[in-house]
């Protein structure tokens, strides 16, 4: 099984219109600006209190991996991202196992997204059956990616503002609270980064294995190579960026909700913990930040079907999967179309058949894979193939690699199983595409105007 490096320029392609601030955006608005707030509740039990210590070790271990996708985009500035990445500098066989398997999790975003939306809004408005606001949120996040990328990107831009406000409203309404509550202890600021009455290793490192979870989705910007100005440049930039803005951004919602709820209490609630917090600052924002979840979940599922998409584009434009369907970009919108309907109809369909604990579970399966194919390639490009053999490029690719394989290995056995399930069926499909993995692929190399 060979590659070929194609740069014809027939037919419509990706129009190059996004800059940095919308890469950026788009890389903020899939991962969350509200990201560790769901979650909150399943952190601060398992780390006894330790949240910030944790969310600040797995910004560290993420970035690892961030450069790595950022330095390959540099070499190729392609959608089909990690499937791409893989197959050229490692094997094409390889890459197609790396692309079904983000292909998993890219599916699965928009489609968990749609189940949480869906239920939280019948909450809101029950007049409306479930299944009515499924198919609602699946229909709308279809017909707006359908609209275009700089469609995308300008929805992208109100909602980091207002989810923006209602973040400003939390830490405002938290900092009102801290300082209006005497504190007689000299540790009180100090201790949601270290208390040695509950600190354990062990219960650090499981917060921290979850926490890494809470970045996962910017791998995504990577597939807008094609359509972002100066990707080399931008793309890398981006990544990093995005992951240290969610860093810091999340260590300090946490910060400030360990010091209104110390880890010692009990939650009402882990699942809606953080909204149990929020309301003891400040009792309207018990549902104001019930909405702004909501919305949060509704700009991850929309930006999640974006680079499902743009993955499934650069699979099918390599043929690695039907390139009559998947390899075609409609002319006027300069979208693959055909691929957002695809995914729409995949997420409309798993909403009713799985839930969204199992689809979320399942998730992080084909991720960590992908993470790990994207360090490898790293490492093998810039660092085994290089004439000049900088620590530089050493050591991200290597602790990337193994720090996503050590969590890849703490996954729930369901996960695995069902992830399993999904990668056979994968590789038996490529098999039978690629006639034992002996076809020809074509990785076409767009180019930059």
């Amino acid at each position: 099984m060979s590659t070929e490096a194609s740069t014809t320029n027939a037919g419509p392609r990706l129009r190059r219109t996004l800059t940095l601030r919308d890469l950026i955006l788009y890389g903020i608005i899939v991962i969350q600006p509200v990201a560790p707030m769901s979650v909150f509740g399943v952190l601060s039990e398992r780390g006894r209190g330790h949240v910030v210590t944790a969310i600040l070790i797995a910004l560290v271990a993420m970035l690892f991996t961030g450069i790595s996708y950022g330095r390959m985009a540099r070499a190729y500035p392609s959608a089909g991202s990690a499937f791409t990445y893989v197959a050229q500098e490692v094997n094409p066989a390889v890459g197609y196992i790396t692309g079904w398997s983000m292909v998993m999790d890219y599916m699965l975003n928009p489609l968990i997204c749609t189940i949480w939306c869906a239920e939280q809004t019948h909450r809101f408005a029950p007049g409306i059956p479930l299944w009515g606001w499924k198919v609602f949120f699946a229909i709308v996040f279809t017909l707006l990616n359908i609209q275009g990328i700089k469609t995308s990107a300008r929805i992208n831009t109100i909602m980091a503002i207002l989810m923006g406000a209602v973040v400003a409203v939390i830490f405002a309404a938290a900092a009102r609270y801290i300082l209006g509550h005497p504190h007689a202890e000299p540790d009180f600021f100090t201790r949601p980064f270290y208390d040695p009455r509950t600190f354990t290793y062990g219960g650090l490192f499981g917060c921290t294995s979850i926490a890494v979870l809470t970045y996962i989705g910017f791998d995504g910007i990577s597939t807008l190579s094609e359509e972002a100005e100066n990707p080399r440049r931008n793309i890398l930039l981006a990544t990093v960026m995005t992951c240290v803005v969610i860093g810091l951004l999340s260590a300090v919602e946490v910060y400030v909700a360990q010091l209104i709820w110390p880890a010692v209490e009990k939650f009402p609630d882990l699942d809606t913990a953080y909204v149990y917090v929020a309301a003891r600052a400040w009792k309207p924002l018990f549902w104001i930040v019930g909405c702004t979840l909501l919305l949060a979940n509704f700009g991850s599922g929309m930006g999640a079907q974006i680079g499902a998409a743009r993955l499934l584009y650069g699979m099918g434009r390599s043929n690695a999967l039907p390139k009559s369907f998947f390899g075609v970009v409609d002319e006027r919108h300069r979208v693959p179309r055909n691929n957002v309907v695809f995914v729409g109809a995949v997420a409309l369909l798993g909403a009713f058949l799985l839930s969204y604990e199992r689809g979320a579970e399942m998730l992080n399966f084909g991720a960590l894979i992908a993470f790990m194919g994207v360090n490898f390639a790293a490492f093998l490009r810039y660092y085994v193939r290089a004439q000049e053999k900088k620590l530089t490029y050493l050591v991200p690719p290597v602790l990337g690699f193994f720090i996503c394989l050590a969590l890849w290995l703490n996954l729930s056995r369901p996960a695995k199983l069902y992830g399993s399930i999904w990668m056979a069926a994968g590789i038996l499909f490529g098999i039978w595409k690629t006639r034992g993995f002996r076809e020809q692929l074509s990785f076409e190399l767009p180019p930059e105007e």
